[in-house]
């Protein structure tokens, strides 16, 4: 198919109706002025009706908005340190001579790959695992154990993105931090750190965005006096989705989307002071 032809637009069009179509439709009906039953069913008119209380701790999503933020920013938090211990580890590791050098080399190999399976190992499975895990140490269901779960897959999105952006920096910076008598653990904090901040950056508002996003774990690992907001709305659901579920699931949205920009925000930032120096 070549490109800038009419047939070519037409697919373009569709495939983008056909993937936000939805949630257009969610975003329409949490402005649904019907209160009946049929709000979810039928658009009567443009009003904010749904939106008032959204965050009210008795008629809305509030208790539960605040546990997702309080998990997802200790997680986020506990990932970014593990993250980058991992990452500079791994950048700093070279093929050696030495056998021994060879064999750490492989190790460290062995080691990266492990991080990134919960990218790749599907939901279900890790909820499950997670859930026999804790109760095989007798952990009790609750916020420690969904702070522990998130924690898992949100090493990977930050550990790719900081390990990327290490590779590409001039080794000679910390060597002249060295020579000029900074030790090891200054040399990172005032040199390696600054250069990557915004990689360490973009990678925790992604994970951040997962971890707020994130259901299929939650289900498993949580306990009965922690719910998170995905939770929440699937309970809501159960009896049928009204338009205040569409609020919230609109406000969600708004949210995700300012993370994941504001990541891509700051990694193009990134580019282009990397291309100026």
């Amino acid at each position: 198919m070549k490109k800038n032809t009419p047939l070519s637009k037409l697919y373009i069009t569709f495939t983008m109706l056909l993937l936000y179509l939805p949630i257009l439709v969610v975003v329409l009906f949490s402005f649904n002025a019907n209160t009946g039953r049929t709000a979810s069913m039928s658009f009567t008119g443009f009003s904010t009706y749904w939106y008032k209380d959204l965050l009210s701790p008795v008629t809305g999503f509030g208790t539960q908005l605040k546990s997702s933020l309080e998990v997802a920013f200790w997680s986020v938090f506990i990932a970014a340190v593990l993250a980058i211990l991992g990452a500079i580890g791994m950048v700093r590791r070279k093929m050696g001579k030495s056998l021994a050098s060879k064999i750490t080399y492989k190790a460290i190999g062995a080691g990266e790959q492990l991080a990134m399976l919960p990218m790749m190992i599907p939901e279900l499975i890790m909820g499950i695992s997670l859930m026999a895990l804790f109760r095989l140490f007798k952990l009790p269901f609750g916020k420690t154990t969904l702070i522990l779960s998130h924690i898992t897959f949100c090493v990977p999105y930050i550990l790719v993105t900081v390990k990327s952006r290490l590779i590409t920096l001039d080794p000679s910076l910390v060597e002249a931090a060295r020579d000029l008598g900074a030790s090891p653990f200054k040399a990172i904090i005032t040199v390696t750190l600054p250069l990557v901040a915004p990689a360490i950056l973009s990678g925790s508002l992604l994970a951040f965005a997962m971890s707020m996003d994130d259901f299929v774990i939650s289900f498993f690992v949580s306990g009965a006096e922690t719910t998170t907001l995905p939770l929440k709305i699937y309970s809501s659901v159960k009896v049928g989705v009204t338009p205040k579920v569409n609020a919230m699931c609109t406000v969600m949205l708004g949210f995700a989307f300012l993370m994941v920009g504001g990541g891509q925000l700051v990694s193009a930032y990134a580019e282009r002071r990397k291309e100026i120096s």
